[in-house]
C-alpha cells in the first residue's frame, strides 16, 4: 500500500471508529514530514541534507533578490515567498511596481493562510511552492471542471436551491477563484482550511466542491433570502467563520457519501 493510501486508510479508519477529523487536523508540518508533496527524497537518511540544501537554497534566492533590490527587510513575509516564486519560476517583472497578475494574487492567498500553519520561514515558502505547483500542474485540468461539478452536485443535494441560484442568473457568477483557485484562503480559517488542504495535498481537488455544497446547504436559508447574484456572491465571500468547521466536517462526508472512500478521487 503507498503511503498515500495509508494516510487516507487511517483517516477513513479514524472516522469509522467515531474519531472525525483526527486525520484531517494534522498540521501541514507534519504533513511536511510526510512528504506527500515531493519536497523530500524516499530515504530518510536523506533528508537532514537535503533540508539543509533547500534552506542554502532559499537563502541565496533570498540574497539575489536583494542585490537587485526586489525586497527589502520592510517587505512582508509573503511578498518575500511570491518574489522568491516568481525568481525561481521564470516569471519575475522587471520591476517590483508592476501590479500584480491574477495568479500573484492566489499565490499570496495561499502564503497568507500557510504562513499561519508553518512557521519556519523555509519550511513554509517550500511547502507553499509544492502546494501552487501540484495545484498548477497536476490539477490544472481538473480545477477549470470544478464548478460544473459544483452545479452536478448541489442539484443532487438541494435542487430547489440550486433553480434559486440559476433564477437569480447567480450560477456563474459564485466566486469560484476563492473556492477553487485559492482553495478557500481567505474564507475559512486556518484550523478549518488544514483539514481541507490535507485532502488537496493527499490527492483529491474534488473536495473543495463538496466545500463548496455544504456552505451553499449550510447558509442556504440566507441565500435564498437574497434575489440577486451580486447579494449573493458578496454574502459567500464573506461567509461567518463560526461554523467553519462543521461545514468542513459535513464536506468530508459529502465527499464519502458520493465518492464512497476515495484515495485520489481528483
Amino acid at each position: 500500500m503507498t503511503e498515500d493510501s495509508q494516510r487516507n486508510f487511517r483517516s477513513v479508519y479514524y472516522e469509522k471508529m467515531g474519531f472525525r477529523g483526527v486525520e484531517e487536523k494534522k498540521s501541514l508540518e507534519i504533513l511536511l514530514k510526510d512528504d506527500p508533496l515531493g519536497i523530500l527524497p524516499p530515504h530518510h537518511e536523506s533528508h537532514a541534507q537535503v533540508m539543509m540544501y533547500r534552506k542554502d537554497q532559499y537563502c541565496d534566492v533570498l540574497h539575489a533578490l536583494k542585490v537587485i533590490r526586489f525586497i527589502s527587510d520592510a517587505t512582508p513575509q509573503v511578498e518575500v515567498y511570491l518574489r522568491m516564486y516568481q525568481l525561481e519560476s521564470g516569471k519575475l517583472p522587471r520591476s517590483p511596481s508592476f501590479p500584480l497578475e491574477p495568479e500573484d494574487e492566489v499565490f499570496l492567498a495561499i502564503a497568507k493562510a500557510m504562513e499561519e500553519m508553518v512557521k519556519d520561514s523555509v519550511d513554509c515558502y517550500w511547502i507553499i511552492r509544492c502546494f501552487v505547483n501540484q495545484l498548477n500542474n497536476k490539477y490544472r485540468d481538473s480545477l477549470p471542471q470544478l464548478p460544473k461539478a459544483l452545479e452536478q452536485y448541489l442539484n443532487l443535494e438541494d435542487s430547489r436551491l440550486l433553480n434559486h441560484l440559476k433564477s437569480c442568473s447567480a450560477v456563474s457568477k459564485l466566486p469560484y477563484d476563492l473556492w477553487f483557485k485559492r482553495c478557500f484562503a481567505g474564507c475559512l480559517p486556518e484550523s478549518s482550511l488544514q483539514r481541507v488542504w490535507d485532502k488537496v495535498v493527499s490527492g483529491s481537488c474534488k473536495i473543495l466542491v463538496f466545500v463548496a455544497v455544504e456552505i451553499l446547504l449550510t447558509f442556504k436559508l440566507k441565500v435564498m433570502a437574497l434575489n440577486s447574484a451580486e447579494k449573493i456572491t458578496k454574502f459567500l465571500e464573506n461567509i461567518p467563520r463560526d461554523s467553519s468547521d462543521a461545514v468542513v466536517s459535513k464536506a468530508i462526508d459529502l465527499w464519502h457519501k458520493h465518492c464512497g472512500t476515495p484515495v485520489h478521487s481528483a
